[in-house]
């Protein structure tokens, strides 16, 4: 699963070149998507209005909402000092889950803000899809 954090959505929306052809790119294969934690879109809709258009019109992304059990889990990761509401709701969409049995990679634009241990990749590193 690739989950995109504010800064990457803020990122996709403002026409970053390899997350805008990830996207096209995804789009071609139904199974493939681009998870969009709900708060991650939240906060990117706060900074900068109609972004969450840009962003939506994107056939190849979907929104990770916010349930009863993701609300719980992300409150106790604020209390425990892991970050906002946004950097919290994608490292719990990071978090294996037995819906999705593969490996989420969370594509990020401050790799710092998560802990060890789980699986980023900065949006502007050569690499990213691939090229080098």
């Amino acid at each position: 699963m690739i989950i995109l954090d504010t800064s990457a959505v803020k990122a996709l929306a403002d026409g970053h070149k390899t997350l805008n052809l990830l996207a096209g790119n995804m789009a071609r294969t139904p199974a493939d998507r681009l998870n969009i934690p709900a708060l991650c879109l939240m906060q990117a809709e706060a900074d900068d209005e109609n972004l969450s258009r840009r962003v939506l019109a994107f056939s190849a992304v979907v929104v990770d909402g916010l349930d009863t059990m993701a609300a719980v889990s992300v409150g106790t990761m604020i209390r425990d000092g892991y970050g906002g509401p946004d950097t919290c709701h994608a490292l719990y969409c990071a978090l294996p889950r037995p819906e999705f049995t593969g490996m989420s990679i969370l594509l990020t634009g401050n790799e710092s803000a998560y802990p060890p241990g789980v699986v980023t990749v900065d949006i502007d590193s050569p690499g990213m899809l691939g090229f080098h």
